[in-house]
Order: C-alpha cells, then sequence, then structure tokens
C-alpha cells in the first residue's frame, strides 16, 4: 500500500503540484481513507520527501539506462532531455519550483543528489564527446558540467523564467542547444545540425 501512495502522490504532485494537492485529495483519488495514509506517512511533509526521492530515484535509473546505450554524445543529452521531461510532465505544475518554495529543505535534499548525479553524468557525456571529435578539445570539462547544472536549475526559476512567457519545452531546447553550440566542435556542429533538420 505504501508504494501505491507513492506512485499515486507522485502522479498528482507532478500534474497538480505539491502545494495544491492535499492529503484528502489523495485519499479520494485513491478510494482509502486518509487515515490510511497516515499509517504509513507521518504528514504530508513526509510523503513529499517520499515521493520527491521517488522521482528523483525514476529519473536517476532512468538516464543511466540512456546512458549505458553509449550512443552519439549529442543525442544522448537530447534523449536524457525528452526522458527528464516525460517522467516530470513537461514540468506543467512547476514541481521543483514548488518544492523550492513550500519545502526548502525536501529541495536542498534532493538538489544536492541531483548535482552529483547530474555532474557525473554530463563529466562522462563531455568526456565522451571530446574524445569522438564532436566537442572541442579546448572545453575545461569541470567547468562545464558544473555551469550545465547551474543553468539546469535556473531555467525552473520562475522569478527569472515566469511561466507564462517561457514554457519548459521552449527553455530546455533553447537551453540545450545554447549549451552545445559552445562546446561543439565543427564535425559536432555538423551533426547537430543535422539532429535539429531531422526533429524537424
Amino acid at each position: 500500500m505504501k508504494e501505491k501512495i507513492i506512485f499515486k502522490s507522485t502522479d498528482l504532485f507532478l500534474n497538480l503540484g505539491f502545494k495544491s494537492v492535499t492529503m484528502d485529495d489523495i485519499a479520494n483519488e485513491m478510494g482509502i481513507s486518509k487515515k490510511t495514509i497516515y499509517q504509513h506517512f507521518q504528514n504530508k511533509t513526509k510523503l513529499v520527501e517520499a515521493t520527491a526521492l521517488h522521482v528523483f530515484e525514476n529519473i536517476s535509473c532512468g538516464i543511466d539506462n540512456i546512458c549505458a546505450l553509449n550512443k552519439n554524445p549529442i543525442e544522448e543529452v537530447y534523449e536524457i532531455k525528452r526522458f527528464v521531461m516525460h517522467n516530470l510532465k513537461d514540468e506543467k505544475s512547476s514541481p521543483q519550483y514548488q518544492l523550492q518554495k513550500y519545502y526548502p529543505k525536501i529541495y536542498a535534499s534532493v538538489k544536492g543528489k541531483q548535482f552529483q548525479k547530474m555532474l557525473g553524468c554530463v563529466t562522462q557525456n563531455l568526456e565522451r564527446g571530446v574524445t569522438q571529435g564532436l566537442y572541442r578539445d579546448s572545453i575545461e570539462i569541470d567547468f562545464v558540467a558544473r555551469l550545465y547544472f547551474n543553468g539546469m536549475v535556473s531555467l525552473k526559476d520562475q522569478n527569472i523564467f515566469p511561466r507564462e512567457n517561457f514554457s519548459m519545452v521552449m527553455l530546455m531546447n533553447n537551453y540545450l542547444e545554447y549549451h552545445l553550440r559552445g562546446i561543439c566542435s565543427t564535425k559536432g556542429l555538423e551533426k547537430l545540425t543535422q539532429l535539429n533538420t531531422n526533429q524537424i
């Protein structure tokens, strides 16, 4: 039952937002009593924490699977973006922003885990891109990896990018192109252009 509550809560939180969804909403959606939820989770904060970690683990596992395919590094970046956006429901409810605003301690904990995960993943991608001649061999890999993570976090800050003016899909697409054009070699730019043409 505990896992079922986490799955349903994750779906509701990602679609409607951490703030909007109440324990009553979750109980009603599942056709169970609120008391049943409280048998497994002391309060809503504990449930939010469990769902946030569930989402993190799920996305981490998916990213590992994509990286294991050993795709062209440029394609890999786009494949990971598609996977993450799909799993975060295209961030319609701005889950990370709401988590940061209403549950700052949970947000800080998850962000730390995201940083470690992403730093490793992006560093490997950059190293492979340089080795394959798709990224410039003059890039400072550790710097670019940290800058990339920081930029990703900033995209979700609605004070900088208000959702009424910037959709998350548009932000992600523009950011990836900005990132890749900054690091690609001539060979990499040809591959990037080819990928973009195929997507259109």
